[in-house]
């Protein structure tokens, strides 16, 4: 029988008795260093914001290509705006995934040092309700996220805000990706995503239109894992890793091609990159080094380490 990731209530965290939300705070650790991927439901985002925005997405990418084109930012990284069909591709792989997506920001105030640094969102003139939708799900994913640090904090005996406090204001995007049908669109050698692991701390992927996510275990074997209705399918990133020492791994993942022309329909899906701000100084944890996990990693800032792996996975130069 396969293997399954935990599925989580983190509404015992939030309002739960002092034993739902002890109990929550050790599975989500636990299920984190097992698998690195845990499933979440009572998660506090809104149902019909993810709706409105996978509407969006339909119309977003049935956009014109030379539309879309005039929201890719010459230089930018993927890190705002649209990124078109095949560009990114997976650490060390040369073939391109089979997929199209587009990056929205957090939106800062006027006047903040960070907008600049962050760039601006790109938002379609034809596409009218995109910006609320995709900002209001943004935010939406950016408190249920904070909620998810401050019980990674309380698992490892940190202060609370330890890692909530890292990715305040931090450099957090929502992708939003169209896979199109093989039929139409296909580079030969290519996979929708390539095995990768995400850069980030931690990632949400709100309830995906189809399946096709895969996860590596521990023991070397791919399980499918689907993020269902009123779910929240949450993993970890490279930058959780690094800062845990590995206590915590990245978890290798993929999204396969449709196995047959039945089932090769389009996808879209809607993970969250969650980032720290960029001058925040990734450095491992006293606590996660030991005789036997030695320190693995010099300490490095977030954007340095991001800039390090955009270029591995072909965004910038």
């Amino acid at each position: 029988m396969s293997r399954r990731i935990p599925l989580l209530d983190l509404s015992h965290y939030t309002r739960g008795t002092a034993q739902e939300r002890d109990g929550f705070v050790k599975a989500w650790g636990d299920g984190l260093q097992e698998f690195g991927f845990v499933s979440i439901i009572n998660h506090g985002v809104d149902p019909e914001v993810i709706a409105r925005t996978y509407e969006d997405a339909a119309r977003l990418f049935a956009l014109p290509l030379e539309v879309k084109a005039k929201c890719d930012v010459p230089g930018g990284g993927g890190q705002r705006g649209y990124t078109s069909f095949g560009k990114e591709h997976a650490k060390n792989r040369a073939v391109g995934d089979l997929k199209e997506f587009w990056h929205v920001g957090r939106d800062l105030p006027e006047g903040s040092a960070r907008r600049s640094a962050y760039g601006e969102n790109q938002f379609p003139a034809e596409l009218k309700t995109f910006k609320a939708n995709s900002l209001s799900l943004f935010n939406a994913l950016d408190a249920a996220a904070a909620v998810m640090l401050r019980a990674l904090a309380d698992f490892f005996t940190l202060p609370r805000e330890t890692f909530a406090d890292m990715a305040h204001e931090g450099n957090s995007v929502l992708r939003i990706i169209h896979y199109p049908p093989l039929k139409d669109a296909f580079i030969p050698g290519g996979v929708r995503a390539a095995e990768h692991e995400d850069i980030n701390l931690i990632t949400l992927l709100c309830e995906s239109t189809s399946s096709g996510l895969e996860v590596l275990t521990r023991q070397g074997e791919w399980i499918a894992v689907d993020a269902l209705k009123g779910q929240i399918v949450v993993d970890s990133g490279d930058m959780l890793s690094r800062i845990t020492n590995e206590v915590i791994p990245a978890t290798t993942h993929r999204v396969v091609n449709p196995p047959s022309t039945k089932d090769d329909v389009v996808r879209y899906s809607m993970p969250f990159f969650v980032h720290p701000y960029p001058d925040c100084m990734l450095k491992i944890f006293d606590q996660c080094v030991t005789k036997e996990n030695p320190k693995r990693y010099p300490d490095i800032t977030a954007d340095a380490f991001l800039q390090q792996r955009l270029r591995e996975i072909g965004l910038i130069k």
